[in-house]
């Protein structure tokens, strides 16, 4: 009897060291954290924080797969245990088929059941052949953690950002696309250990022969704030107010599909349905009607003001707050006070 009990006992002081071993084994999450010249996008950060959520559900850790990156080790501070660097210059491009297989391979050797990815213009592409690649399921645009582990049950913009809807994965593993702004960053105290990983690369049958990037300016995927216009600003010439609204907000500068098309401004900057998807806090639209396309494609801001001599214009009635008036009066007193109000609050 008294054999029995000192077994019994040494059996739960043990539980603790077992249970680390199911975690570790059974139940990783694994986040792909997406970089550019060597140094981490919000987006990153913020599945990272995403993912932390997850795995505190489910009771484990975070692993991350980061590619070319110059410092892992900052992703600790958003929950991540685990960094996987793959250093390899074949990966300097995004190509959506190599970079599923490296996530893939990651899953498979972490064995993760639940794979985190942003809603980037690279992980929509990515997304769905890393789902293929695991024979997961893949639920987009999720916007708030997990309702439910059992069954995995998410909750999802639907009919381009004008309702939501709850989504279960019933698949052994699951992938899930984070909606950019919609959960935001979460800082952890902790920190992440590296390890280098070496995955095998396919022959990927695409060949970039030049990128052209905007420098020293803030993307449109990674902003907070950003500054729209459209035909309403009647040339290119007159475009230096609204780079001048942007700098003052530290905000990205967009544009309608019409004026990209014009040849007013690059095509990088068309956003809306057909063009970048807009996810900021706060979308300024100037001198923009507000065609169906670009409104579902902007509908994931969470703040929208629109300015428009047109009180008919379409967009006021999706805005939050509208100004009827003359985009030429209008954004030069705009200006004028918030760097009023700025030096005030330097």
């Amino acid at each position: 009897m008294i054999w029995a009990f000192l077994k019994f006992t040494k059996t739960l002081n043990e539980i603790p060291a077992f249970v680390g071993i199911i975690k570790e084994k059974i139940m990783s999450v694994l986040v792909y954290t997406e970089s550019e010249n060597g140094k981490f996008k919000k987006t990153a950060f913020e599945v990272a924080s995403y993912a932390k959520a997850v795995a505190d559900q489910l009771g484990t850790t975070v692993t991350a797969v980061a590619v070319n990156a110059n410092d892992s080790s900052e992703l600790g501070q958003y929950g991540v245990d685990k960094v996987l660097n793959v250093s390899n210059a074949d990966l300097n491009d995004f190509n959506a088929k190599s970079y599923a297989a490296v996530v893939k391979q990651a899953a498979e050797k972490e064995d993760a059941k639940v794979v985190i990815v942003s809603q980037s213009a690279d992980s929509k592409y990515l997304a769905p052949v890393l789902a293929v690649g695991l024979n997961a399921g893949y639920a987009s645009n999720v916007v708030e953690a997990p309702s439910s582990t059992a069954p995995f049950t998410v909750k999802r913009t639907a009919f381009t950002n004008k309702a939501f809807n709850l989504t279960t994965i019933d698949t052994d593993v699951k992938v899930v696309g984070v909606s950019n702004n919609a959960f935001g960053l979460v800082e952890n105290s902790g920190s992440a250990a590296a390890e280098d990983f070496s995955p095998a690369l396919p022959t990927s049958g695409v060949k970039v022969e030049s990128i052209d990037k905007a420098t020293d300016k803030v993307t449109i995927a990674d902003a907070e704030v950003v500054v729209s216009a459209g035909r309403g600003m009647k040339g290119p010439e007159n475009w230096g107010m609204i780079e001048e609204l942007a700098d003052v907000l530290g905000a990205a500068t967009a544009c309608s599909k019409p004026v990209s098309d014009l040849g007013w401004r690059p095509h990088g900057e068309h956003v809306g349905q057909t063009g970048k998807p807009v996810a900021s806090n706060l979308y300024i639209a100037i001198g923009i009607s507000g065609a169906i396309q670009h409104l579902a494609g902007i509908n994931a801001s969470k703040v929208k003001v629109v300015v428009n001599t047109d009180p008919e214009a379409p967009f006021f009635k999706a805005a939050d707050y509208g100004v009827v008036g003359d985009a030429f009066e209008v954004i030069p007193q705009l200006i004028e006070k918030l760097k009023a109000f700025k030096a005030a609050n330097a």
